[in-house]
């Protein structure tokens, strides 16, 4: 991983100053965004691949990240993943992947904006400032020790899943699976995950085939079901699931 970095004489003036992390492994195309991005006034750190985008997400909170989908170690549907269960950083996915379904699914898994390559830099450059005024000001991302939605809470720090049940709160039995998926869904409540998402977030190494996930879901759900929590997660036909329909 490579960082472009303001002087340390000059750290009070850009102390404000976004700074963009730069997910690409082809380096022509990162040192060509970071230059247009440096005039623009940004600061830039680079990732050559998914495992370093993560690491530097979570130690150096970029202000938004540009993302490409197909990169080494860890891709990109799965690092934008994780980032979205971390928080609410912006991202901005770039690919050569021009399918409406692939857009569709960054859109749906929650991303910002798509760009497809091969693009104008400037144009990615105006597409960030658009983003970044949509974000509004913001202090850095911190990343997210409890989330809640509904009934349900999640400790990531704790790793425990509670209910809240006729007032009292109880400790939910699941497998490593179960509570990935279920932290997946609480985390983003409303919005739809494909199968494939899931796959990649949530399943094992060696569990690669997306009917994998039904089979998950459904015993996270009949476990739900012995306490008398109906239809959760909730399937959307074609699509995947979410927390409720």
């Amino acid at each position: 991983m490579s960082a472009t970095r303001q002087p340390s004489e000059q750290a009070d003036k850009h102390a404000f100053t976004p700074l963009v992390l730069i997910a690409e492994d082809e380096p022509e195309i990162a040192e060509v965004l970071i230059a247009y991005l440096k005039r623009e006034g940004f600061r830039t750190v680079h990732a050559l691949d998914g495992r370093c985008a993560l690491e530097a997400h979570l130690s150096l909170k970029p202000d938004l990240i540009l993302l490409d989908v197909q990169m080494p170690l860890v891709d990109g549907w799965k690092v934008l993943s994780e980032v979205r269960v971390r928080g609410n950083t912006p991202v901005i996915m770039l690919t050569a992947m021009d399918q409406d379904i692939d857009k569709l699914m960054g859109l749906r898994i929650g991303a910002d904006d798509y760009i497809v390559k091969p693009f104008n830099p400037a144009e990615v450059v105006a597409r960030t400032q658009a983003v970044l005024r949509r974000a509004g000001p913001r202090d850095a991302v911190q990343p997210q020790t409890v989330a809640r939605a509904d009934m349900f809470e999640i400790d990531f720090a704790q790793h425990e899943a509670t209910v809240e049940i006729d007032g009292q709160r109880q400790l939910l039995d699941l497998t490593l699976t179960e509570f990935k998926l279920l932290a997946q869904f609480v985390c983003a409540p409303r919005r739809v995950f494909t199968r494939l998402a899931l796959v990649e977030t949530c399943l094992p190494e060696g569990d690669t085939l997306e009917r994998t996930v039904d089979s998950h879901v459904s015993k996270l759900r009949r476990k739900l079901e012995e306490l008398g929590i109906e239809g959760v997660p909730s399937s959307v036909r074609g699509v995947g699931y979410k927390l409720r329909g």
